[in-house]
């Protein structure tokens, strides 16, 4: 047993150094916990902002000239007044995403209670602006315009409906948190593949592989040994991101206990870094294993619910997507960190993570044996 746990630690040292000796493995792992989750913050649209628009004004009345100052930064930038015959070219020149036409006599017929129409021409191109701008101006149209019928016809019935909702979690709907957070996640399952499978495939190309199996080394020890040295390198750079990117440098709140988020980072490093070394189990270089990884990654990080709701998945999407790891790590990160669940609501989720890395363990060890004995 004393042989057994020296050789564990030996090799796994032996991998952490290798790591810090390849300059491309730490730029990578720096960039992924650093820059990457702050793009991942940084890249989800906050809604509009700073929105083109243009108003043809064929009305000119006190109205029409109250509802284009309504237009403010920063959700749009100034106003600017066309003509109608100029819409169109505009449009397709790209210059403007939102053309507004208010009518001719819409002051008279909104005072005769009439109900006017309002064209409102969106480049739809603009995703990220064209459906939230729409909303907003619509919502500041009905604004101005019953607050423009209270004042000069102090009669008037307005019909509105008001909500009231209260935000839980995150106040603000800042959509930064979750960018932030799916970014580490998806980080977290890319860079313990990419170590163990790097770390298997670079012993095969300097045949350092061949070496370790004239020793008394056996191949569940160089399994174990690989994998708790990628999980502690991961795990002391997710820590630091979590602190100095995400609660620092961000300002993201962490409601819940980093001790109990760091125990299911743990756990779900166990099964990440078994499928990392049972892929590796299948290629004989780098480049093979980077498009295997491509395959498996991609669709575990984009079915796994960090980037989009599972809920809008087909049945038997969801249904499949319950054997990776990376679908419950998904679900306890969020609760953790988001809502502060304790241990007695997300235990199940560690039970399911930990049965699956078991599971993956054994069927990477199977195919590693194979591998060397080979």
């Amino acid at each position: 047993m004393k042989n057994f746990l020296r050789h564990i630690y030996s090799l796994g040292v032996k991998e952490i150094i290798a790591i810090f000796r390849d300059p491309m493995l730490c730029c990578l792992i720096i960039y992924s916990f650093s820059l990457g989750v702050c793009g991942g913050a940084k890249s989800i649209p906050e809604g509009i902002k700073n929105a083109s628009i243009a108003i043809v004004d064929e009305d000119n009345s006190a109205l029409t000239k109250r509802l284009t100052d309504a237009f403010m930064p920063p959700l749009f930038n100034p106003p600017e007044k066309i003509s109608h015959a100029d819409m169109d070219r505009l449009l397709d020149e790209g210059k403007y995403t939102f053309i507004l036409v208010f009518p001719a006599n819409f002051q008279e017929k909104v005072l005769a209670n009439h109900t006017p129409q309002i064209q409102i021409n969106v480049d739809a191109t603009r995703m990220s602006q064209a459906f939230a701008g729409n909303n907003y101006i619509q919502e500041i149209l009905m604004r101005e315009i019953n607050a423009f019928l209270r004042q000069n016809v102090p009669d008037a019935t307005i019909y509105s409906a008001q909500s009231l909702v209260r935000n839980r979690f995150n106040q603000n709907l800042d959509k930064s948190w979750e960018g932030a957070v799916s970014e580490l996640i998806n980080n977290i399952a890319m860079i313990a593949l990419i170590l163990t499978g790097a770390a298997l495939i670079r012993e095969r190309e300097r045949g350092t592989l061949e070496h370790l199996l004239v020793t008394p080394v056996t191949p569940l020890e160089m399994m174990l040994a690989k994998v708790w040295s990628m999980i502690l390198v991961v795990m002391v750079t997710t820590l630091l991101s979590l602190f100095f990117v995400i609660y620092h440098f961000l300002d993201i709140p962490i409601a819940g206990s980093v001790t109990l988020f760091m125990v299911g980072v743990c756990i779900n490093l166990f099964a990440i870094t078994s499928m990392g070394i049972f892929l590796a189990c299948f290629t004989r270089d780098m480049p093979q294993l980077g498009i295997l990884m491509i395959l498996v990654l991609m669709p575990m990080q984009i079915l796994s619910g960090g980037t989009t709701s599972q809920e809008n998945m087909p049945l038997v999407i969801q249904w499949l997507m319950q054997l990776a790891p990376t679908t419950h790590f998904v679900v306890f990160s969020k609760a953790i960190l988001f809502r502060g669940a304790e241990f007695s609501l997300i235990w199940g989720t560690f039970v399911k993570m930990f049965l699956q890395g078991v599971f993956f363990f054994v069927i990477a060890l199977m195919r590693f044996r194979r591998t060397v004995a080979g």
